[in-house]
């Protein structure tokens, strides 16, 4: 199952990259089917099953028309209301608390040595991740194609730390913001090494509802700090928790989804999937 499922993902990321590169044409159903080897019937079903619209709606949220709209409709209630207002109802972040606790620089400086890491890999609608938590709560969660070298990764990080193959509590409730069971979640707490800025820009992104975007500039704006839109690029390249911290959903000013730390294509996969889901909820 867990081998099908990832062919699956195989094949839409290779749809989705074709539809993104080719968006300005309008593809058609046969086309795309076509460049990923099924019929138009299969690849419909399959698609459809994954993102729960049809090829042609998922097209329409990864137009920069789209893109602008969704910058326009939301730049003045973004950080103000979101907890509020865009993460309410079904199948949001309305009952998602993320709590960020900065790691002490004593836990810099030793490299995790007092840290015991439980590390687990799991499945998602965007391939297979690696997450990892502390006794505090998720300090990492990364999309491994390479499941070996991802870890590796991590290890550098925390060179000193002690690590263990468990998946925890606290990975389950954070793996429960893929499966749309929002319901479950009662509290996720975030154990992050980073700077003051970082975190602030990290804890900023959390307020942006799902299936919403913002820009660089915004951020920085939200943060009191309107000329820092190349630090804050900076920051949000650094983010450790893809995904639970939405750095996919900053995009250019221009409509532009722009490039993404665990792949392009990933990130337009989540943003549309993640339009298509809030329509479905409205």
């Amino acid at each position: 199952m867990k081998a099908q499922e990832e062919t699956n993902f195989t094949r839409i990321a290779e749809a989705i990259g074709y539809i993104n590169s080719n968006f300005k044409t309008q593809p058609s159903l046969e086309e795309i089917a076509e460049q990923i080897n099924l019929s138009p019937f299969h690849f419909q079903r399959l698609f459809t099953t994954w993102a729960g619209v049809s090829p042609k709606k998922f097209l329409q949220y990864l137009t920069v028309e789209h893109a602008k709209k969704l910058l326009k409709e939301n730049q003045a209630t973004l950080f103000e209301t979101a907890f509020e207002t865009g993460l309410s109802g079904t199948g949001r972040l309305h009952d998602l608390f993320v709590n960020i606790e900065g790691m002490t620089p004593g836990e810099y400086k030793n490299g995790g040595e007092n840290l015991v890491i439980n590390y687990s890999f799991a499945e998602t609608p965007f391939g297979n991740i690696l997450v990892a938590s502390t006794p505090k709560g998720i300090c990492h969660i990364a999309f491994a194609d390479e499941g070996e070298k991802e870890l590796s990764l991590l290890k550098l990080k925390f060179p000193n730390a002690v690590y263990r193959q468990i998946a925890d509590t606290a990975q389950q409730n954070a793996l429960y913001i893929f499966t749309q069971e929002w319901s479950r979640i009662n509290e996720i707490k975030l154990h992050l090494k980073g700077t003051d800025f970082q975190l602030k820009v990290w804890e900023t992104l959390l307020k942006i509802p799902s299936g919403q975007l913002t820009t660089y500039g915004k951020v920085a704006s939200g943060i009191g700090m309107p000329t820092a839109s190349r630090a804050v690029g900076t920051a949000i390249g650094a983010n450790p928790v893809a995904f639970l911290i939405p750095c996919h959903r900053i995009i250019q000013s221009t409509g532009v989804f722009g490039q993404y730390h665990w792949g392009s294509v990933r990130k337009t996969a989540m943003i549309g999937w993640e339009a298509a889901m809030a329509e479905n909820q409205a």
